[in-house]
């Protein structure tokens, strides 16, 4: 087995991966992902047992059990880019030997569930509501640096955004990842909205926010709200889920994604207490993780 480069695989000197600060042993393989990483203690304090808390950057995991569940809380930052970063830092914790630095002979299998806030793009999807994303299509071109390839369905979705948004031109080459079934099956119905979720690579121009810039693409909105293909739709976007999506499914572990509606970009709506609409989604989100 080929061995890993140190400056391949950064290892620090307490045996922590470099970015995380997290040791193989201290990570569960249920895993919880936030932007901020003052989200971390909102989900923790659920916790029955803390077990670790790490801090490196704006990269923050608690470990601990509710109940005989062990669950992660890893705090990502903003944008694909760390997600990058988190995602193949954390399958390393589990997949790469640290004394060998060799790829370990049997995979390990992560749950991976994402847990944030994201703009809606469908005037009746409302503020204070959540959403599931069926898939993450990234126009932030992360999974293009990747070998990587659709499958016939998700083709197809592409080719249809492609065609009708014509969002490839002078942005980027979109691409598209499902979201896992087997866990999304917990969050059908309960009054949670499902949908495509774009990716953007920024908060401002690359999600249609005007401020003293000019856009080179001024009717995004229109064109994102506009697509349809059969019963698709795209529903919301944010900074992260297409990477988490696109990374997880080649490194062979289950994500999901699910956004708390701060702003609604249609109506032109933004929540009055978004973090009350968060910290319901995060109370659903343990009330399913810890039963998986």
């Amino acid at each position: 087995m080929q061995r890993i480069p140190e400056s391949e695989l950064i290892i620090n000197h307490r045996g922590a991966i470099y970015h995380l600060d997290v040791r193989p042993e201290e990570l569960a393989h249920t895993i919880i992902t936030v932007g901020d990483p003052d989200r971390v203690p909102a989900v923790s304090k659920h916790f029955d047992r803390m077990e670790v808390q790490r801090q490196h950057r704006e990269f923050v995991t608690h470990t601990g059990y509710i109940g005989q569940k062990r669950l992660s809380v890893v705090s990502t930052g903003i944008g694909p880019d760390n997600i990058d970063i988190v995602l193949n830092e954390l399958d390393a914790l589990v997949n790469i030997d640290f004394d060998s630095r060799t790829i370990k002979p049997e995979h390990t299998l992560l749950n991976i569930i994402r847990v944030g806030t994201s703009g809606a793009l469908q005037a009746d999807i409302p503020v204070d509501s959540w959403v599931v994303s069926t898939h993450g299509l990234g126009i932030d071109n992360l999974m293009n640096f990747y070998r990587h390839e659709e499958n016939d369905s998700e083709k197809q979705l592409l080719q249809a955004f492609i065609t009708q948004t014509q969002l490839n031109h002078r942005i980027s080459q979109p691409y598209i990842s499902a979201g896992s079934a087997s866990l999304m099956k917990h969050f059908a119905g309960e009054g949670i909205h499902a949908g495509i979720t774009v990716t953007c690579p920024g908060f401002y121009g690359p999600q249609g926010r005007v401020l003293r810039l000019g856009l080179s693409n001024p009717n995004l909105i229109d064109r994102l709200t506009d697509f349809t293909f059969g019963q698709h739709r795209i529903t919301n976007f944010e900074m992260e889920t297409s990477g988490i999506y696109g990374l997880g499914r080649l490194l062979g572990h289950h994500c999901l994604s699910l956004s708390a509606i701060v702003a609604n970009r249609v109506v032109k709506e933004f929540s009055k207490d978004g973090s009350l609409a968060v910290q319901g989604l995060i109370t659903k989100t343990l009330e399913v993780v810890s039963t998986l």
